[in-house]
C-alpha cells in the first residue's frame, strides 16, 4: 500500500471551480470517487501525491490555457484508471469517464470531447497539438524535471507499480520509455515549463538511462 498523500486544499479547490466555470454541476460524489480511485494499492506514483503535483503546476500556469476549466478537469482524471495488470487502455477508460461524467452534468458536447482529447493525449504516443494539450502534457510530464531526490522517488516508485513484471524484460521497456522522450527536440512545449525543466529532465533522463544500461 503506497503512503498516502492529501490534495492540498487549495489545490482541492479547482474542483468546484472548473465545474462552475463550465457551469454545470457535477455529480456531487465523483471527486470522492476519484481521490479514492488515486488511493488504489496498486498506485505507487500514479497516486494522489502525482495528481497534487500536477494541480500545484496547474495553478502556477493556468492563466496560459486557453479552456482552463477544460485542462483542470483533464488532470483531475487523467490517471482515473490504472490498471498496470489491463489491457493498456487506463488513459481510453478515463477520457470516456471523464465524457460521461461531463455529458451527465449537462456540459456541452464539444466541452466533453475536448476532454477526451486531452487525456487521450497523455497516452504521449504523439507531440501534443494545441495550447491546452500542450499544457497539460507538459504538466503531466513535470515529474521528469523534478529535483534529482523526487525524480529517485518517483523511480522507484514505479518500479513498484511494475514489481510484477521480470527485471530482464522491465528494464529495456524502461529505458526505451525514458530515451523516447529524451530524444525529442523538447520535452516541454510551454514557454514556462522548457525554461523551468527542460535542463533538469534531460539531466535526469540522462543519469536513469545510463544507470538502467
Amino acid at each position: 500500500m503506497p503512503a498516502m498523500h492529501a490534495i492540498h486544499p487549495a489545490r482541492l479547490a479547482t474542483w468546484p471551480a472548473a465545474w462552475q466555470a463550465l457551469g454545470v454541476v457535477p455529480d456531487p460524489t465523483l471527486c470522492d470517487r476519484l481521490l479514492a480511485a488515486h488511493a488504489e494499492p496498486q498506485r505507487h506514483y500514479h497516486t494522489q501525491q502525482h495528481l497534487d503535483e500536477c494541480l500545484a503546476w496547474f495553478e502556477r500556469l493556468q492563466a496560459t490555457a486557453e479552456r482552463p476549466a477544460e485542462v483542470a478537469i483533464a488532470l483531475w482524471f487523467h490517471d482515473a484508471v490504472y490498471d498496470v495488470h489491463g489491457a493498456h487502455d487506463n488513459e481510453a477508460r478515463s477520457a470516456s469517464w471523464a465524457r460521461t461524467e461531463l455529458t451527465a452534468a449537462g456540459a456541452a458536447p464539444d466541452v466533453g470531447e475536448r476532454v477526451h482529447a486531452l487525456v487521450m493525449a497523455t497516452q504521449h504516443d504523439a507531440l501534443p497539438e494545441g495550447r491546452d494539450a500542450q499544457l497539460l502534457i507538459d504538466i503531466d510530464l513535470s515529474i521528469l524535471g523534478a529535483s534529482a531526490e523526487r525524480f529517485a522517488q518517483y523511480e522507484a516508485q514505479v518500479l513498484a507499480e511494475y514489481a510484477h513484471v521480470p527485471a530482464a524484460v522491465r528494464g529495456p521497456r524502461r529505458r526505451a520509455i525514458l530515451q523516447r522522450f529524451l530524444d525529442r527536440p523538447a520535452i516541454y512545449a510551454t514557454a514556462a515549463m522548457h525554461a523551468l525543466l527542460e535542463a533538469p529532465a534531460r539531466r535526469n533522463l540522462t543519469r536513469s538511462i545510463a544507470a538502467l544500461a
